[in-house]
């Protein structure tokens, strides 16, 4: 089929007509929004009402016909008679066609153009044929019409549209809500005041008022004030994030309990939220390979709907002698073999999960290579800044005195406190995390490439490098400082009066998301493996720590992508870096996923783009990618199960039980079965 013009993932016929009333409930599967803000999806609401009011007029015209039906008046045994009755009946009727059945006749028209006969063909064709026969009748021919069944078949359509796209209005509003969480107001200010105006309206660099418990309207930097934000809607982080001075923070994002103010970085499409909100839409509009089988499925339906239609039609008046029976089978047929909850199984599911995905804090790029996530067999990580925090941190500390591990942290911070080096750095920020305060200084001077050195309380003391100890010839004789120094990990030294007294070793810290993350993948099956360009001392120290299966260390840039390949030899990859040395990795692989981009998500080389940088999300990445193909296998076995015994049945073939479906029954059941579907897909939120 031709999804040239269409969006992948949809049926042709499915597409949008924008003639009243012609809109197919299936592009109500997700359908995004047109617009990067404030999207309103009120095509989907004005077409919900425009089905509701067909229904309501149509069910008005149904009651007379019913009253007025010889049928009807032996069924329910009372007698009616008034002149002219049958041509009565026959603009009634005639109405109801027109009317009710207008979203179906046109959309037959629209499939055909397209060459992709579909529901709205089988509908159409059944409502006409009954149309038809039955006027026949009424002039003249023989037979028995069925005008009232034509009607209340007409209504169940309606209804059953109109109940299915409220369905899957709300199962693709995710994406609207997305598009409406930034305000649509700014205190912005101006001339030394601060004036209300429309977010659309402000510039870089213009700074905004941001109050306790409001949204932050656009992407900035706090240039004044102290606060905590909410950004769990946005990146999936549960914590709220402390934001002071020169903090960015996310458009769309809910203060705390102080006032910002922020100056503007990025607004309109630039802004974080909006790129969101045109990626889950591309990402719903992606190409599934399993909606290309439900696309075929549903072709394949029609057209044996309509050459079981035929030979229904064939066989009862060759069997019975009676037209009219003839072709209300025949319709029947047509009927519940609508392929709707076919078309909507997949796309459904997609909305969804895309959604979802995104307010999880991963975002898919690439469709096709999310759904590959539920085959992956083996995930390689990059060290520095996925599974490690890319920082010096202390890992290991030794005291060789009465001091302890807190002193010997507080002192080498003391001496360390006005140096920028990135282990001076690694070794305040320890002292932070355990509250020490600092001891005051004196005679504080650096050693030129070696380290730092004070008095302190009368003390005089150095931190320094393993270079300065073997210099001086001073004696460590301590194994653990050995064992640390084989791991890779750098190793200063607290002296006094060049007597060792403590040791500290510094590495790359390993994210403590990252053993929890590594746990459950390894619990799915999945082979855990690291690649880095560090040494192969600190790779293994950090493989051992971790549980990894594999490591491959000493590995440049640019043989990262041939170590995947490798791999792949064997399983089914994802790789998961930071999307910018690791780019022709994430490339390579079967699934490359991107971590920690912040607010940067036009990572080109990734399929996936995880906005934190927690390597537990890789974790979702994989179960969401399982449980949507679920949803998937759901549907489509739903959708196709349920034809597979209802074709049959409204064949009549089991009439000699007393069983047939009116058309009218047909439609309810091709009705649930499509609300089924849509109810299904919505469940993926829990």
């Amino acid at each position: 089929m031709d999804h040239e013009h269409t969006p992948a993932g949809y049926h042709a016929h499915d597409r949008p007509m924008h003639e009243e009333g012609e809109i197919t409930p299936a592009e109500h599967a997700g359908g995004p929004p047109k617009t990067h803000q404030h999207s309103g999806g009120g095509d989907h609401r004005h077409a919900l009402e425009d089905f509701k009011r067909r229904f309501i007029v149509s069910v008005v015209l149904t009651v007379p016909i019913l009253v007025l039906s010889p049928t009807i008046q032996t069924l329910l045994g009372f007698s009616v008679e008034v002149p002219g009755a049958d041509y009565i009946v026959l603009i009634l009727a005639s109405a109801v066609y027109f009317y009710g059945g207008y979203p179906f006749l046109t959309g037959i028209v629209k499939e055909l153009k397209s060459r992709t006969p579909g529901m709205m063909t089988l509908i159409a064709v059944a409502i006409t044929v009954a149309y038809i026969y039955s006027a026949a009748v009424i002039f003249g021919m023989p037979g028995e019409g069925f005008f009232w069944e034509l009607a209340t078949l007409i209504d169940i359509m309606l209804l059953g549209h109109w109940i299915e796209m409220r369905s899957v209005l709300g199962a693709s509003r995710a994406l609207e809500d997305l598009a409406q969480m930034l305000p649509r107001e700014a205190h912005l200010f101006k001339d030394g005041s601060v004036e209300d105006v429309q977010v659309e309206a402000l510039i870089v660099h213009d700074r905004v008022l941001v109050k306790p418990g409001e949204k932050i309207p656009v992407d900035g930097v706090v240039i004044e004030g102290d606060s905590s934000v909410n950004e769990a809607m946005l990146t999936g982080e549960s914590q709220p994030i402390a934001k002071q001075t020169g903090t960015s923070v996310i458009g769309g994002s809910i203060n705390g309990e102080g006032s910002l103010v922020v100056e503007v970085r990025k607004v309109g499409a630039e802004t974080y939220l909006n790129q969101v909100v045109e990626l889950v839409r591309r990402a719903q509009e992606s190409r599934s390979h399993t909606q290309d089988l439900a696309n075929r499925a549903a072709f394949y339906l029609v057209v044996i709907a309509l050459s079981v239609s035929a030979l229904t039609f064939v066989a009862w008046v060759f069997l019975a002698r009676d037209t009219g029976f003839a072709v209300e089978r025949a319709a029947t047929v047509m009927v519940i073999a609508c392929p709707h909850a076919l078309g909507l199984a997949v796309p459904l599911v997609v909305a969804v999960s895309t959604a979802l995905a995104a307010q999880s804090g991963f975002l898919i790029r690439e469709r096709q290579a999310f759904e590959r996530g539920k085959d992956i067999q083996a995930i390689i990580f990059d060290k520095t800044g996925t599974l490690t925090e890319g920082r010096f941190g202390v890992t290991d500390i030794i005291s060789f005195g009465p001091l302890g591990e807190d002193g010997v942290v507080r002192l080498a911070a003391s001496l360390e406190a006005r140096s920028e080096h990135p282990i001076a750095q690694g070794i305040i920020r320890r002292s932070q995390e355990e509250g020490l305060e600092l001891a005051y200084l004196e005679n504080f001077r650096t050693i030129p490439g070696k380290g730092v050195e004070a008095v302190v309380s009368g003390r005089h003391l150095k931190v320094v490098s393993p270079g300065y100890v073997e210099e001086q010839g001073i004696a460590v004789d301590d194994g653990r400082v050995e064992a640390l120094q084989r791991q890779g990990k750098t190793v200063v030294f607290l002296l006094e009066d060049d007597t060792v007294i403590g040791a500290l070793a510094l590495a790359d810290i390993i994210r403590k998301e990252s053993r929890e993350a590594i746990t459950q993948l390894k619990q799915m099956g999945i082979h855990c493996m690291m690649l880095t360009g560090d040494n192969r001392y600190v790779a293994r120290w950090v493989a051992e720590e971790l549980g990894l299966d594999q490591y491959f260390a000493e590995v440049l840039p640019h043989e990262k992508a041939e170590k995947v390949r490798e791999v792949q030899e064997d399983h089914i990859v994802a790789m998961v870096g930071d999307g910018i040395n690791d780019a022709p990795a994430l490339v390579q692989a079967d699934v490359g996923i991107a971590i920690g981009a912040g607010t940067d998500v036009a990572i080109e080389s990734a399929d996936i783009v995880l906005a934190r940088n927690d390597p537990r999300d890789v974790v979702g990445v994989v179960d969401l990618s399982k449980k949507t193909y679920a949803k998937m296998v759901q549907n489509l076995f739903w959708a196709t199960g349920y034809n597979a015994f209802a074709i049959p049945l409204a064949a009549g073939i089991a009439i000699g039980y007393g069983i047939l479906l009116t058309p009218a029954m047909g439609a309810v059941l091709m009705s649930a079965s499509t609300v089924i579907v849509a109810v299904n897909a919505r469940t993926l939120h829990r």
